[in-house]
């Protein structure tokens, strides 16, 4: 408590030499600080991982962000200081602390750093420092070593940019009532926390913080903990707003939160909790705030109950952010969001909008415990985290929604997406080695499809089989062991063994052994059913069976639960698969079909003897509803890719979709549809395309008339949730195959709103498809009356279904002018351009313009919006998708030999992978377009 004064002196200080010229912060800007680094590869300021000599205990943070230009640089600027205690826990005479981009003030004549001890000890001089650009140091020399067990202060006074970067503190820009309006945020996840204030910045380097922000008269400062003391002052003249927060709870610096701004919230509370939802005035006026604040008490609710432990902070602070690289941030007590993920408009949103601000509350939320509270000790294994929140959001947000079902759509959203990825070679394990993962873009590639949509999968496989009591059982106790400190996976493998052993479940192996090999080795397995023996095995699955694959430690073998049924009967028990190959005589079927993973609970793919195959097609044409509905979706799902891996023959995938003309549930038609869409990337320049396109019309012209039936001809809503999921594939698929009674339908809905611009009567449902047929079948006057919407939408979501409409027109003139508006932030935001081009990309006709653009601007895109501010590895996964030639491989590889040299960042991963996807996809086309061509001149023949 000693230098707690002395801080708040300086703190007033600080401001005043904030005040101070900023032509002396530019001269900072350029001079290098004394010292120098020196070129010693092995010195400590040359490897990226800070030593374990200082243990950080409390931060005490002034920041003060400028909302206005300043006049003589031009620049956004914020000032700051800061006081760090920290205790020696090893002898040393250096002081490395991460620092980024920031320039500080000269204290002294020679030091930008002051060094003290507490109580009456003293501390050693600084003899040299100095920044170490390449690791993202301050580094400070001392005249001698620091004593083990005593604690220090370290005081410094910097300023940084307050740029667009959307990375560390930065600034967002909206208009509202045609006045231009800045909001200052910040975004310190993974590593960014250093942008804004020299601190030790690894996640095992928990702490307290101590913040103060002085903003402009008439903004709101949010931040982690609960404003305390809010007070105007005057500072050199000039009037300022200061706000001093609780200190925080004992946490990782990535977790910090600073917001100003001139937004107004909503309450609520729960329990003894205070929660507030932030936005634009105009949001909250108009009602976009209401459904998350409706939401997130029952959401709390329910995970104080999953856990067993009360939710650690008096207050949950959620914020909408026009500019924000990620879908949202769960920065402990102020969570950050883009608009589209937390406001919901009752008017112009869809379903699937409100389905997405409930499930991704809830994986925020889902952090503050797990993550937040109990935190990974590095960044190797951030599947851990995200995983596990992917998987519970999936929960929670069934429970604020319970007749929406939502747990079952996790299958098709993140098991059958990261399917597609991790049966590539370039895919990799959930947990990386720690010495692998040390730069800032080796952290930043670890937040994938695999972290995220793999780890859910193998979560909820593990939480099935252990049964969810047992599971929750584990995580309490081990969440409850760990609070406030760092944790490695093997932690969580013991707390979940001793719950296993207190509930006397039987398992084959304990839990360490059985998840090993699904976490520390990439891909999975496919299991192979002979059901005429009963003989059950397991080999890697990898859509191009002939590519080389690394070692794994565990040979690709994986301890498989199965759960499975006969004829229509669910077997009691789980079978387990422990080796290559083993035999279950049950399995051995005679006349009756078999069926395994049932509900999909596993993280494997299932093939089948191709009498079983037979068997089951018979019961899918005969009463589709004796199987379960989730294994029709994964029929489809694995029998299309069972054939791309060359296990089972093309005509046999197809064959799975034979059935959907008397199909009207969700999620086997979008399996299928998913399934189809590589037949469309793949085939759609080439004389396959039009009877593929017959057979889908086909296919889909009993559900577009089943959905007219039930809405009373389109003039109501279905009643269940995936019914209007679904309804938008009977129209998506109608009309983008042609069908009249579709084209007219969305063609006179749009001509009518283009009529009267003020009254859109298209249900927000249906928003999107109609918007993309209408611009596809329109002409300019169509694509500019969506322009003109589009920027003049006052909600997020609705501004988000124009954006991705305005891609689906055939003229290319209009999708190049498009394009290039992603190179201009006032017409796309950064944070969209990536969004933007893969749009036009998935488009026949911008194929290769989005190809070009993205070649001709990459050095532009990459170096002018930097990494925080648009997702690379999506563009280049966006525009490689269609890639089927040798041509295209060519300007593929071209393209990675030209920029190779200055690197791809976090979009390494998605180049490897797009090169890899290229020539399987070249292959695939010349194994598979003759039969592909065939089987659907057949079908169509017969009717």
């Amino acid at each position: 408590m000693g230098n707690r004064c002395r801080v708040s002196k300086l703190c007033v200080l600080c401001v005043v030499l904030a005040l101070v010229s900023v032509a002396t912060i530019v001269i900072l800007w350029t001079v290098a600080l004394t010292g120098s680094g020196g070129d010693d590869v092995t010195a400590p300021w040359n490897r990226y991982r800070l030593p374990a000599s200082l243990v950080p205990e409390f931060y005490n943070i002034t920041l003060w962000p400028r909302l206005s230009r300043d006049p003589e640089t031009g620049l956004y600027i914020f000032t700051g200081q800061s006081v760090v205690q920290f205790e020696c826990v090893e002898e040393t005479d250096l002081i490395l602390i991460h620092s980024n981009k920031l320039n500080y003030t000269e204290l002294d004549d020679t030091h930008t750093t002051r060094l003290t001890a507490s109580g009456a000890a003293s501390a050693p001089s600084i003899t040299a420092s100095w920044l170490q650009p390449q690791t993202q140091y301050l580094v400070l020399q001392l005249s001698g070593a620091l004593s083990v067990g005593l604690k220090y202060q370290l005081y410094t006074e910097f300023t940084g940019e307050l740029a667009d970067d959307l990375a560390g503190f930065y600034r967002s820009e909206y208009e509202e009532d045609g006045v231009r309006k800045i909001v200052a945020t910040s975004q310190m996840h993974p590593t960014h926390a250093r942008k804004t204030f020299p601190c030790f910045d690894e996640p095992a380097m928990k702490a307290v913080f101590h913040m103060t922000v002085i903003h402009p008269p008439g903004t709101v400062a949010l931040s982690n903990g609960m404003e305390t003391d809010v007070a105007n002052i005057s500072v050199g003249g000039v009037s300022v707003t200061q706000t001093r927060f609780q200190p925080t709870k004992k946490m990782s610096t990535y977790l910090l939160a600073i917001v100003v701004s001139d937004y107004t919230h909503l309450t609520a509370t729960q329990d003894d909790t205070l929660i507030r939802v932030w936005a634009r005035r105009k949001a909250i006026e108009q009602g976009q705030g209401d459904y998350a604040l409706n939401v997130t008490g029952p959401v709390l609710d329910f995970l104080q109950g999953y856990y067993n432990i009360s939710y650690p902070l008096s207050k949950s602070d959620q914020i909408a952010l026009p500019d924000f690289y990620f879908g949202a941030m769960e920065n402990w007590g102020l969570v950050t969001y883009r608009e589209t993920k937390l406001l919901y408009d009752p008017v112009t949103s869809s379903n699937g909008n409100r389905e997405t601000t409930a499930t991704i509350i809830a994986h925020e939320l889902a952090h503050m415990w797990f993550g937040n509270l109990v935190t990974l000790r590095w960044w190797n294994e951030v599947w851990l985290n995200e995983g596990f929140a992917s998987y519970v959001s999936y929960l929670g947000a069934d429970h604020a929604e319970p007749k929406w079902n939502l747990k079952d759509l996790i299958v098709l959203d993140d098991v059958h997406r990261v399917f597609a990825v991790d049966a590539l070679t370039s895919s990799h394990p959930l947990t990386s080695n720690e010495d692998s993962i040390v730069l800032p873009d080796q952290i930043t590639q670890q937040f994938d499809v695999i972290s995220y949509s793999k780890g859910a999968a193998v979560l909820r496989m593990l939480s099935d089989f252990l049964s969810e009591s047992v599971f929750v059982q584990g995580l309490s106790s081990y969440l409850s062991h760990f609070a406030y400190a760092n944790t490695d996976g093997k932690d969580l493998w013991r707390h979940l063994q001793e719950a296993v052993v207190d509930n006397k479940v039987s398992l084959p192996h304990p839990v360490d052994h059985i998840m090993e090999p699904w976490v520390l080795q990439m891909g999975f397995p496919v299991l192979t059913i002979d059901t005429s023996s009963g003989r059950v095995s397991q080999q890697h699955f990898l859509l191009d069976p002939e590519s080389n694959v690394t070692e794994s430690p565990y040979s690709y073998q994986w301890v498989v639960p199965v759960r499975w049924m006969k004829a229509g009967e669910l077997q009691r028990e789980v079978w387990w698969l422990l080796e290559k190959q083993a035999v279950n005589v049950d399995m051995s079927s005679g006349a009756s079909w078999v069926l395994a993973n049932i509900n999909v609970t596993g993280y494997y793919r299932v093939n089948y003897d191709l009498g079983n195959w037979e068997r089951l097609f018979i019961q899918l044409s005969t009463d589709h509803q004796v199987i379960p509905v989730i294994n029709r979706a994964q029929l489809v799902d694995d029998a299309f890719n069972l054939a791309r891996a060359r296990l089972v023959s093309t005509s046999l995938a197809l064959r799975t979709t034979s059935y959907l003309s008397q199909e009207t549930d969700y999620m086997p038609w979008q399996s299928a549809l998913d399934s189809l869409q590589y037949y469309y990337l793949m085939l759609d320049r080439t004389e396959v395309y039009q009877p593929m396109q017959n057979y889908v019309k086909q296919q889909v012209t009993p559900l577009f008339l089943h959905f007219k039936k039930v809405t009373s001809d389109w003039s109501r809503v279905p009643e269940k949730h995936t019914d209007q999921y679904n309804q938008v594939n009977a129209l998506r698929a109608a009309c983008s195959t042609g069908v009249p009674d579709c084209l007219n339908l969305t063609g006179t809905w749009f001509q009518q709103w283009m009529d009267r611009p003020q009254h859109n009567m298209i249900h927000p449902n249906l928003r999107s498809v109609v918007y993309c047929s209408a611009v596809a079948a329109g002409g300019e006057a169509e694509w500019h009356f969506g322009w003109s919407q589009f920027r003049n939408a006052s909600v997020a979501s609705e501004a988000n279904k124009l954006m991705s409409a305005l891609a689906c027109t055939n003229s290319t003139q209009l999708l190049s002018r498009y394009l290039s508006f992603t190179l201009n932030s006032s017409l796309i935001r950064k944070q969209d351009a990536a969004a933007v081009i893969t749009a036009v990309a998935a488009n026949r006709a911008g194929q290769s313009l989005a190809w070009d653009f993205v070649r001709e601007q990459w050095e532009y895109m990459f170096t002018q919006y930097g990494v925080g501010s648009i997702s690379f590895a999506s563009l280049i996964t966006g525009v490689t998708a269609r890639f089927s030639t040798p041509a295209e491989l060519q300007q593929l590889e071209e393209f990675v030999e030209k920029h190779g040299a200055a690197g791809f960042g976090p979009a390494a991963l998605a180049v490897d992978q797009a090169l890899e996807r290229t020539a399987a996809n070249i292959k695939w086309l010349q194994q598979n377009k003759q039969e592909v061509l065939d089987w659907f001149n057949s079908q169509t023949e017969h009717h």
